[in-house]
């Protein structure tokens, strides 16, 4: 058992601390490019007279950011090499996601709309898994080179967690002469739609309400006729880019399904258990930033001519917090280097609990660290000239979206009682 990370991997994160010193840091202090960090960060980067929606000049800045981290070598690090990547494994990832989020605000890391300069793209594993010949050759190189930007249409206004209980249905039909699908619906909180190409959209094609099987995922294209953003939902984290979007007689050809007709549901769960770990990882990087400013602050001020952090009160919540981070470091580390040492489905049945207790306790554990964070600097850190409100708006809704947590805790629960799972058969007699 040998806890140190490979140097390699220390070397690794020491040169992402150099391309942000050398090259985003420079960009950071130029064109007033600071104004979307610091206090004016959530007024500069949302168009308030366009639906909340992020400005140009925001999208523009993190779109040179990550050609930047492309051309140096990092933002496709997770890629397999075919890709451009270098097989970045679930481990590295988390520590670099770690790593990345402990940093604080900047252009390296904002976290508010999964900016990275080592992106995640799950889409591009999931059209070379799931995709066809021709869907691989438009869809990968283009989403590469971000001509090609998918929206996700999973959730539905009646129904969230519990997607076999879709509303949203597909049905053959042949037009024009061309033999596709008629789809009818709506879609709740499809990220990106504002510049998407496409959304992927999922549909009853077959089988009745909660059935998990008979649903089926289609690429329809963005201006697709009858494809119409209803509204752009304000959230508590602005800018907003989850809008509504409904779905009216819009056809597509038999060449828009994407994976196995009735089988779509797979799709939406082939990448989770990575996602979830990566961004626990970010969760609880970004725990480990307020902590640290919390202490470095409480060590700095001196009310009453006596610093801060001789009272209890406020070292108590600090050492519990700090705590929960040491323990929840461990976790998730070994837990991604289970993930690496077997398959997607052994994952699935094996280590899904896992994951969830990584995910659901990181994103409940940088809520608290930043509430903390604001009582411990008082006034100044209610404000917005510290970060901690933005992180705690942030990754609060994370509790909810990355699969709810209670969604999780059932997870979890399931396991441990051996409903299903390594457990289930110490209660089979």
């Amino acid at each position: 058992m040998d806890f140190n990370l490979p140097p390699a991997l220390t070397d690794y994160l020491a040169a992402l601390d150099r391309f942000i010193a050398d090259d985003l840091a420079p960009l950071e202090a130029v064109d007033d490019n600071i104004r979307f960090f610091d206090h004016r960060r959530e007024w500069a980067r949302t168009d308030w007279e366009a639906g909340g929606l992020p400005r140009k000049d925001w999208e523009d800045l993190l779109a040179t950011v990550r050609r930047k981290a492309d051309a140096a070598g990092f933002l496709r690090f997770a890629l397999p090499r075919e890709y451009g990547g270098q097989d970045g494994s679930n481990l590295w990832m988390a520590v670099i996601r770690e790593h990345l989020a402990a940093r604080g605000l900047g252009l390296h890391c904002d976290l508010q709309n999964e900016h990275s300069i080592i992106a995640n793209n799950p889409f591009v594993l999931m059209f070379r898994d799931f995709g066809t010949t021709a869907q691989q050759a438009e869809f990968i190189p283009g989403m590469l080179a971000e001509t090609r930007r998918l929206a996700f249409g999973l959730t539905e206004p009646e129904h969230g967690s519990d997607a076999t209980h879709m509303e949203t249905v597909a049905v053959p039909e042949v037009r024009g002469g061309r033999q596709g699908w008629r789809i009818d619906g709506e879609k709740m909180w499809t990220t990106g739609m504002h510049v998407a190409t496409h959304c992927l959209t999922f549909a009853r094609t077959a089988g009745k309400a909660g059935d998990a099987a008979g649903i089926t995922a289609f690429l329809v294209p963005a201006d697709a006729p009858g494809l119409k953003i209803e509204e752009y939902l304000w959230t508590f984290n602005m800018p907003t880019d989850h809008p509504r979007v409904s779905f009216r007689d819009v056809f597509v050809g038999d060449d828009a399904v994407f994976g196995q007709p009735g089988a779509g549901l797979a799709l939406a769960q082939h990448f989770v258990h990575e996602n979830r770990i990566r961004q626990a990882a970010s969760s609880l990087g970004a725990a480990t930033y307020c902590i640290e400013e919390a202490v470095r602050y409480a060590r700095h001020r001196k009310p009453f001519g006596e610093e801060l952090a001789r009272n209890q009160g406020i070292q108590f919540p600090l050492v519990e917090l700090a705590t929960q981070a040491e323990m929840l470091r461990l976790l998730i580390r070994k837990t991604a280097w289970e993930m690496d040492q077997m398959s997607k489905p052994e994952v699935e049945k094996r280590l899904s609990d896992k994951v969830s207790m990584c995910n659901y306790w990181a994103n409940r554990l940088v809520c608290e660290a930043a509430d903390r964070a604001m009582q411990i600097h008082g006034g100044i850190g209610y404000s917005r000239h510290k970060p901690f409100e933005h992180i705690y708006r942030h990754h609060r809704r994370y509790r909810i979206t990355e699969g709810a947590e209670e969604i999780q805790m059932r997870k979890v629960a399931a396991y441990l009682f051996g409903y299903v799972g390594p457990r289930r058969k110490v209660f089979e007699h």
